[in-house]
């Protein structure tokens, strides 16, 4: 399978949109009853009016999940194939995309998450391009509403903003119109929100959005360990690409080193902005799911030994069935 996926054949294509749905067998046949979930965040549906959750059928829900699924695999395969991150094109991070979005079953329903990642993916174009770019204000802006829209859909998202500072430090001498152009397209979405709570007399029920910015993080996490033992070969990959990784560091191009500082930074980020959404989910962690598969894409790209690497991603799709399934 991973030997198959490191060309860009045509036929992989086809074996992608297979796998996916492969992934997704557990779900289909044991279909929930029902499936209840918010497409936006409760001061946005004031702006929008969508239709909800429960007009969809779980049947519908689970097939347009796959479909978003393999659409982002596809746009996610261009980003990092026309960045050269794993030096030839290929077509590993759409195959470790849907892998990763299939560790658990909330992960293989519609979820804000899920729509957020096409504005993560998005962003991660515009981050890797921040420093082939002589000038940046413009980007910043953009990426600033990016993070804005995608706060609409689900909260935490918010929490990227961080991503804004951090990925100037790492490509860019400072320029203060940078570091504050990001954040001004930021406060242009909400301002337009607020002009609009205004205009209704809610504007503080405005205010109230903030409110999980102060959360303190979480000191004790309830964590049921056996519904996260399917992360054992997960876990052991990055390892392995992480050691991969420091080998090739100071062997590769500035411009690669620093995406993946980029990458692994918005892997970190993305983890920990939990805290922002007390009632969060299992599905939140889908948000980890592009920057993760860029670093798992990057070990089967380099790994040498076929029996290994092929054997440790059959052990990765059979735990991730088996868990499916039980």
């Amino acid at each position: 399978m991973i030997n198959q996926f490191r060309s860009l054949s045509p036929v992989n294509l086809l074996l992608l949109v297979a796998f996916t749905f492969f992934m997704r067998l557990a779900i289909f046949i044991n279909l929930p009853e029902r499936l209840d979930f918010e497409f936006l965040e409760p001061y946005a549906k004031l702006l929008i009016q969508i239709p909800s959750a429960s007009s969809f059928s779980p049947l519908a829900n689970v097939f347009f999940a796959t479909l978003l699924v393999i659409i982002q695999a596809l746009i996610f395969n261009i980003v990092i194939n026309k960045h050269s991150l794993l030096s030839k094109p290929t077509y590993l991070p759409a195959l470790l995309y849907v892998t990763g979005s299939s560790l658990f079953l909330q992960f293989l329903i519609v979820s804000p998450p899920l729509i957020c990642n096409f504005i993560l993916i998005w962003m991660m174009d515009k981050f890797l391009k921040m420093g082939k770019s002589p000038n940046a204000i413009m980007m910043m802006f953009d990426i600033g509403m990016l993070i804005a829209l995608g706060t609409l859909i689900y909260f935490p998202f918010i929490v990227l903003l961080v991503m804004l500072w951090l990925s100037l430090l790492l490509y860019r001498s400072f320029n203060w119109r940078e570091w504050v152009s990001g954040l001004i397209g930021f406060l242009t979405i909400f301002f337009f929100i607020a002009v609009f709570y205004y205009w209704n007399d809610n504007i503080t029920q405005f205010f109230q959005i903030w409110k999980p910015l102060i959360n303190k993080f979480p000191s004790i996490l309830k964590i049921n360990y056996n519904d996260y033992v399917v992360l054992l070969p997960v876990a052991v990959i990055i390892v392995l690409a992480t050691l991969q990784l420091r080998e090739n560091f100071f062997r590769s191009f500035i411009s690669t080193r620093k995406a993946f500082q980029v990458l692994f930074f918005m892997f970190v980020v993305v983890i920990i902005s939990f805290y922002t959404k007390p009632d969060f989910r299992v599905y939140h962690f889908l948000l980890s799911v592009p920057p993760g598969a860029v670093l798992l894409a990057y070990y089967f790209f380099n790994a040498k030994k076929r029996w290994f690497y092929e054997s440790l991603f059959a052990i990765l799709i059979i735990s991730i069935q088996y868990f499916l399934f039980v």
